[in-house]
């Protein structure tokens, strides 16, 4: 039998497979023009304009009956509405893959090694490239720009958009630490939180009153600020057990 006729079959089945294949979804970019905000449960805000606020946004959505205050309750009620979200088979609560799809797929920005998100108009710090040499010719040793400074105590992870010094908001709610988040420990997480912030003990939250808690960023090019061992730590975040 001729060569070319075993040949066509083999060809038709591959096209057939080719057009059954799914096709590739396009990657869509979406650009922000600030700086994100974390919720207190851990959900990110992105403001679309530059004066766009997103703490306000995630405060309108929580404050349910728009009275301008934010309750313990309401609190909660936003938490559900955000755990539903993550939860995604529906089982009451978030296991380890969906904990991995909210760390790199909703809120990307609260990788403890991404890069600090800042409004488009800041300026950006030049970094040198690789194999660059000076106008002179001559190879000098470069500063290095990056790596992990143990002695970096400023915030980390989603504690540099957030009102809470937590880098993962969502995996602190695990009480237990059995590396699931039950809804009920989400729920207990809010009320904990809410309580962080209403200092003046008043039981509801303004808009105002959280802008004042939101960290500053530092100028580009900023080094972390050192701290010693006998420094105050006076930022907001959850309380150490008793004894430590």
């Amino acid at each position: 039998m001729p060569f070319s006729v075993l040949l066509l079959p083999i060809l038709a089945a591959a096209g057939q497979a080719q057009a059954q294949a799914p096709q590739n979804k396009p990657i869509v970019v979406t650009g922000y023009a600030g700086v994100p905000f974390i919720s207190p449960m851990g959900e990110p805000f992105r403001p679309r304009r530059r004066d766009e606020d997103a703490l306000a946004d995630w405060f309108r959505q929580a404050d349910r009956n728009h009275d301008g205050f934010l309750t313990v309750e309401e609190m909660t009620a936003d938490a559900d509405r955000f755990f539903a979200t993550l939860d995604t088979d529906h089982n009451n609560e978030i296991d380890p893959e969906e904990l991995v799809a909210y760390e790199w797929e909703i809120a990307p920005e609260i990788q403890v090694n991404s890069k600090l998100r800042r409004p488009r108009t800041a300026a950006v710090e030049a970094r040198p490239v690789a194999n660059e040499r000076p106008n002179d010719g001559k190879s000098r040793r470069r500063p290095r720009l990056e790596g992990y400074d143990p002695l970096d105590r400023s915030p980390q992870g989603a504690a540099r958009y957030a009102l809470i010094n937590m880098p993962e908001p969502v995996a602190a709610a695990d009480a237990d630490f059995n590396r699931g988040i039950s809804l009920a420990e989400f729920r207990e997480a809010a009320v904990t939180r809410f309580q962080l912030l209403d200092k003046a003990r008043t039981g509801r939250l303004t808009v105002p009153q959280l802008e004042a808690l939101l960290p500053k960023l530092p100028p580009p090019g900023t080094k972390p600020k050192r701290y010693r061992d006998d420094d105050p730590d006076t930022r907001i975040g959850q309380p150490l057990p008793p004894g430590n």
